[in-house]
């Protein structure tokens, strides 16, 4: 059980936003360690949290809070409907800002420090866009789910979020992730000020 009283589903979108979170963390501090002239891993690192972020949150994470969890909420209750449909738009937001934040590393990798600046900004845009982000699905969702949904919900909800599988391959997409999640955890020290 966890804190929010449930397992399973509940247990496994907080893991992943707490994943989230460490690597939009290991991006800021991979940024401000160049800014400050600091020794930082090459930049297939950064390029590797932006895969993690591309990969896991934006086509399994989000796809599956719309498609399981918001869509049993909405046909329990209407009381948050503005609130779902804004993360909604946030998830396709959040797609095309890893797309700038892509596109923000490759001029920084054609360019070199000149570009770091926009980079910055780019990373900290997005630090702030998803820990909003996370703090409504957190605040609001979550404890309305665990208010409206039944136990029917709630087992077509963890049987969703508990199946994260490659599509094309047949394989358990998670424990790739996971693997590339640790290497990105581990790999870019703490920022000392």
């Amino acid at each position: 059980m966890t804190g929010w009283g449930r397992k399973d589903a509940v247990s496994i979108i907080l893991r992943e936003h707490q994943q989230l979170t460490t690597a939009i963390g290991g991006m800021l501090r991979f940024v401000r360690l160049r800014e400050n002239g600091s020794t930082t891993p090459g930049l297939a690192v950064l390029r590797s949290i932006l895969y993690y972020i591309r990969e896991y949150p934006e086509r399994i994470h989000h796809p599956k809070e719309e498609r399981y969890l918001f869509a049993r909420i909405r046909a329990r209750t209407t009381e948050i409907d503005d609130v779902l449909n804004d993360l909604d738009r946030q998830h396709a937001e959040g797609e095309a800002k890893v797309r700038d934040l892509e596109d923000a590393l490759t001029r920084y990798e054609l360019t070199g420090i000149s570009a770091l600046p926009a980079l910055s900004d780019r990373v900290q845009q997005y630090v702030t866009f998803y820990a909003n982000h996370r703090r409504i699905e957190e605040d609001v969702v979550l404890p309305v789910a665990l208010r409206t949904l039944t136990a029917e919900d709630w087992a077509e909800v963890d049987a969703a979020f508990g199946a994260n599988r490659d599509p094309f391959e047949g394989v358990e997409l998670e424990d790739d992730l996971d693997k590339l999640y640790r290497m990105i955890a581990n790999i870019i020290p703490e920022v000392r000020a």
